[in-house]
């Protein structure tokens, strides 16, 4: 089932009106509900060419996208539907399928581009409908592929001739595959049976020649081949031959269709259900249903602004609003897992910072799970602020609580003693004797009380001072004593009370040193986390990284093996770029990641007060890791 609410039929996601884009809220409330990571497979292509009923073949429903009947263009906008997933446990499918292409009411043509861009942009498998067969005609008809170097960025800095974008597009761009609606060809090249994924790279060859229509035919093809590595192409039968069943296609039985047609939907599917990914960002961020919203409103305002959509920017926008997120996801957690697991008073300082110790660690792992791109660790860094200061208002609570009990329990002992001393009990001949046997009385059954807290010492030791001025006015009155005996009961009173001092005043030293060492490994915790996810998104660059240069390697072995020389040759120095980009990024790795942990370290010892020695300590251990 999906972490969120599971639509029973489409709903428009982006509107489309007046040549103006907008989301519609109420899709928004959907997508914000789906915490899982979903899977985003779009469709797009001419209208009337039967796009919907394929989506609703995903859906597994007979209705949901409209298909119409008329040469009119039902879809307008994009439209979306969220599902489990068949396959992918913990996953949400959502189907977006698109206003048709090409269609004759629409004033402006560069509608269709932004319609083709936004569903490149949002998902993970794009699906490009076309009837009858991939020849010039059709691709020209996706003259759009060749517009993206003009309607998508994927950084924020200006590059030269689009070049650096374009090879970027590789990292964050979906699977491709190529309908081909009621193909009538033999699939078979120079005689022999080829596969339909044979026919749409054949199909994709470059053709020697000079004529322009040829070149941009060639440059269509280019593109294709440059920005989607992953390239599959289904073909499909007519559904019926008989007109009238197929104009009310979504109103006949399954028996009514021609069975290779069902064979082959069956087969889409099937690819689709097993072989679309989760639809990632760049560095391998994975997109739930509450990041596709935002991203969606960050592109169709930049769209509706005149600018172009920037996966950088856009990026960086979902990272604040999620790092934000994140960041109170794992304070919460910290909140409720301390008031689950702290009862006032504990018996030690040690046994409460070893609970928050441990609902710390929790609480930086929600952060990392749930944040990316966090810059600087700004959002890390307020965390920390945050998981400190509620730390330190449960200690102030937690001393409240014990100071409290125990006060409450030495009223409550001392009593009797108060109530001789108003009396005058004490003030008799052998009255010290009397007076300290009942103080002892008191002492001994206050530390046999349990649950005290922290604040038992303390409390006390305000007990034993204010009956310091009651005890040397009753020594003195006393006249069973000599002069003699009442000096040294004075001294030994005084010896008692500083030992009890000294006492106190060791435990206040322990806890300060629990206090700055609890701090030390807090911040150790949050390096180590730190460290460990860093080393995993330098990996995915690294993959991402690579994986481009493997693409534009084959690009290159092609274009040489098509009879196209100079431009085999002309890809040398952009691959030679992204070689020298993968080996700065090995290199720089350790140091880079050193110098942050440094920095956080520095910042996170300021955050927390840590006494320049430990910063020290924790430094050389932080440096030992990357030895």
């Amino acid at each position: 089932m999906a972490s969120g609410p599971i639509m029973l039929v489409p709903m428009c996601l982006v509107e489309n009106k007046n040549e103006q884009f907008s989301v519609n809220q109420k899709a928004l409330k959907i997508l914000n509900k789906i915490s899982q990571p979903v899977v985003v497979v779009a469709i797009v292509g001419l209208y009337r060419t039967g796009k919907s009923y394929l989506m609703n073949c995903l859906a597994r429903e007979k209705l949901g996208f409209p298909l119409g009947s008329t040469v009119q263009s039902e879809t307008k906008g994009i439209w979306m539907w969220c599902v489990p997933h068949p396959s992918k446990p913990s996953h949400t499918l959502v189907l977006l399928d698109t206003e048709g292409l090409g269609d004759v009411e629409k004033g402006d043509p560069k509608n269709d581009s932004w319609i083709f861009a936004l569903a490149v942009l949002l998902s993970s498998m794009f699906v490009y409908n076309s009837m009858n067969t991939i020849n010039h005609d059709a691709l020209e008809k996706l003259h759009y592929v060749a517009e993206l170097t003009e309607l998508i960025r994927a950084k924020s800095s200006p590059v030269s001739n689009g070049v650096e974008d374009s090879t970027e597009f590789v990292s964050f761009f979906p699977d491709f595959i190529w309908t081909v609606r009621d193909f009538t060809l033999e699939l078979k090249l120079n005689g022999r049976p080829i596969t339909e994924d044979e026919y749409l790279e054949n199909a994709l060859k470059l053709i020697p020649g000079v004529n322009p229509k040829l070149k941009n035919s060639n440059i269509l093809r280019e593109c294709i081949r440059h920005f989607f590595p992953k390239r599959k192409c289904f073909v499909f039968d007519r559904p019926t031959n008989d007109k009238e069943l197929l104009a009310h296609v979504e109103d006949i039985l399954e028996s009514q269709l021609d069975p290779k047609f069902r064979k082959q939907s069956d087969n889409f599917c099937s690819y689709i259900y097993t072989h679309a990914k989760t639809k990632t960002l760049r560095e391998g961020v994975k997109v739930t249903g509450n990041r596709l919203g935002p991203l969606v409103v960050t592109y169709v305002d930049t769209i509706n602004k005149g600018s172009v959509p920037c996966l950088e920017n856009a990026v960086t926008t979902l990272a604040q609003l999620e790092n934000s997120a994140a960041m109170q996801k794992a304070a919460d957690h910290y909140s409720e897992q301390m008031a689950q697991r702290v009862r006032f008073p504990t018996d030690t300082l040690q046994e409460l910072l070893d609970m928050h110790a441990t609902c710390e660690r929790k609480a930086i792992e929600i952060f990392m799970e749930n944040s990316f791109k966090d810059e600087n660790q700004e959002f890390q860094k307020k965390l920390l602020e945050i998981l400190k200061n509620k730390k330190e208002s449960i200690l102030l609570q937690n001393e409240e609580a014990s100071a409290k009990y125990c006060q409450a329990k030495l009223d409550q002992l001392s009593t009797d003693l108060m109530e001789s001393i108003s009396a005058g009990t004490f003030s008799v001949s052998g009255g010290h004797k009397l007076y300290r046997k009942e103080k002892d009385r008191i002492e001994r059954h206050y530390w046999q009380m349990p649950g005290k807290g922290v604040k038992a010492k303390e409390i006390f030791q305000k007990f034993l001072e204010s009956q310091v001025t009651i005890e040397k006015s009753i020594l003195q009155t006393d006249k069973a004593l000599t002069q003699r005996e009442k000096a040294l009961a004075a001294e030994q009173a005084m010896k008692e009370a500083a030992e009890k001092e000294q006492a106190w005043l060791r435990q206040k030293y322990q806890e300060q040193q629990q206090q700055i060492e609890a701090q030390h490994r807090s911040i150790q915790e949050n390096i180590v986390q730190l460290r460990e996810k860093l080393e995993r998104e330098r990996e995915d660059v690294l993959r991402e990284q690579t994986r481009i240069l493997e693409h534009k390697i084959k690009i290159q072995e092609d274009l040489l093996n098509e009879g196209f020389k100079k431009k085999s040759e002309e890809m040398e120095a952009e691959i030679n770029r992204l070689r020298n980009l993968i080996e700065t990024t090995e290199k720089e790795k350790t140091p880079w990641i050193s110098r942050t942990l440094d920095h956080l370290a520095t910042e996170a010892s300021a955050i927390l007060s840590v006494p320049a020695k430990l910063v020290d300590k924790g430094l050389r251990w932080l440096g030992s890791l990357f030895k």
